[in-house]
């Protein structure tokens, strides 16, 4: 049944989620990991800059044996109990955002259905910039990038790196993860102390980005109005638009599917950040664009569940 460990997280994760109660027991992974990299950089991010890189280099190490050691030890105690697979699955399903990133994204479209600034309340909770600074179509425009980019790192990236390395693998993708959302940003802070997280980020997500864009592709083909031809189209042309080699997959296969143009200029704590147009279609979207992209991701995620579903039984068979 260890093959089926990975279809089965996926289908309890999108329909369950992670519990509010439990969350407000114990907290999150997630949660964790952000700690755990609050007091490293405190710690180790000092000096002059080559002081600063090889300070990000130790605090990652540290921070991914935090996450490796124990979830290697929780797999192989599992392994060795009956039904110690059920336990593993339930302990895989806190790291994929499938429901969460819908959920977030569908409020998002609520809000601004209601007002521009419940609108830009709503984004402000999944995004960086400064929802003062966006209209209507801004807002659709930065919740629909939010859900493209993360239905990559959420939930493609994740489940890629449980199939291939079990709870250790999907265990040590969200500590990266987690570590170059935190610092590995291109400023004064954290410019050298987190390039080590923003480069072995951009290795994790290099096979799931690409494989987000071919699923974004035939999930069109189950979209009303979705185009797959330009879905792929435009991936492989706008993709290396981007500052990195990874987002640019998945944020242009949704635009080319939908018939959409994201990305474009926008502001970070009051900063004008000029950054690529993705896609040749519409830019001035509304709640309703946002409630299609909604439907392409579901239609995605039943594109990653037959997928991983297929991949176990071929396994199974194969071990049989």
């Amino acid at each position: 049944m260890l093959a089926f460990i990975a279809p089965l997280a996926l289908l309890l994760e999108r329909y369950w989620g992670y519990p509010p109660s439990l969350f407000e027991r114990i907290g999150h992974p997630v949660v964790w990991f952000g700690r755990l990299i609050t007091a490293l950089e405190q710690r180790f991010n000092q000096g002059d800059a080559p002081a600063r890189r090889r300070g990000g280099v130790i605090a990652l190490a540290l921070l991914l044996l935090a996450a490796f050691v124990p979830a290697l030890i929780v797999q192989q105690t599992l392994r060795a109990i009956p039904l110690g697979w059920v336990l593993e699955i339930l302990l895989a399903t806190p790291f994929l955002a499938q429901k969460e990133l819908g959920r977030a994204v569908r409020a998002v479209a609520t809000a601004l259905q209601t007002s521009l600034e419940a609108g830009r309340e709503a984004v402000s909770h999944i995004v960086g910039r400064d929802p003062q600074a966006l209209d209507e179509a801004g807002v659709a425009r930065a919740a629909i990038e939010t859900l493209a980019e993360s239905t990559s790192d959420g939930v493609v990236a994740p489940w890629f790196w449980l199939v291939v390395f079990g709870l250790p693998g999907i265990a040590l993708y969200k500590a990266i993860n987690t570590a170059d959302s935190m610092i590995g940003h291109l400023n004064d802070r954290y410019r050298d102390f987190g390039w080590a997280a923003a480069k072995l980020d951009d290795w994790v997500n290099l096979i799931p980005a690409r494989l987000s864009a071919v699923l974004v592709t035939a999930a069109c083909f189950f979209v009303p109005h979705a185009s797959p031809g330009l879905a792929w189209a435009t991936a492989r042309r706008d993709a290396k638009k981007h500052d990195s080699p990874n987002a640019g997959w998945p944020e242009s296969a949704f635009a080319g599917a939908l018939g959409f143009r994201l990305g474009g200029p926008r502001s970070y704590d009051g900063e004008l950040v000029d950054l690529p147009a993705f896609g040749d279609g519409k830019a001035d979207l509304v709640a309703s664009d946002i409630l299609r992209a909604l439907q392409l991701y579901r239609m995605v995620l039943n594109m990653l569940l037959a997928l991983s579903m297929g991949l176990a039984l071929l396994i199974f068979a194969a071990g049989q």
